[in-house]
């Protein structure tokens, strides 16, 4: 992955800060908060089938504008909580090179495979 996707996946990531920093909440629900959408690899144990699709739900860019749009619509803070923190998952994860998975398993990503073995 180049350089130029990260930096874009790094001020998207400013973006969920800034979306943040408007909700009216503490600043540390946001480190705590940050990881949560990674209980979604639970799903792997089942088969990697069902957890390419927990996976994906949560780590989806378009699932989260649409969750954070909900709660601006419904005026619901914790909607859109919920909505910045998937959004802002997905850009940090990006940046490290972890991308939506293939059912094939936890390595093969939109972004090529990860981890040790990569081709």
């Amino acid at each position: 992955m180049n350089i130029l996707i990260k930096l874009e996946e790094a001020a998207l990531f400013v973006l969920g800060i800034y979306l943040f920093s408007l909700l009216p909440l503490a600043w540390w629900y946001f480190p705590l908060l940050l990881l949560l959408p990674d209980f979604s690899m639970l799903g792997y144990v089942a088969n990697a089938k069902i957890g390419a699709v927990c996976y994906n739900i949560f780590h989806h860019r378009g699932v989260a504008v649409i969750v954070y749009l909900l709660g601006l619509y419904l005026g619901n803070d914790a909607v859109q909580l919920c909505g910045i923190i998937l959004f802002s998952h997905s850009a940090m994860d990006r940046m490290f090179g972890y991308g939506l998975k293939y059912e094939s398993g936890f390595k093969y990503t939109h972004l090529g495979i990860i981890g040790k073995e990569k081709i």
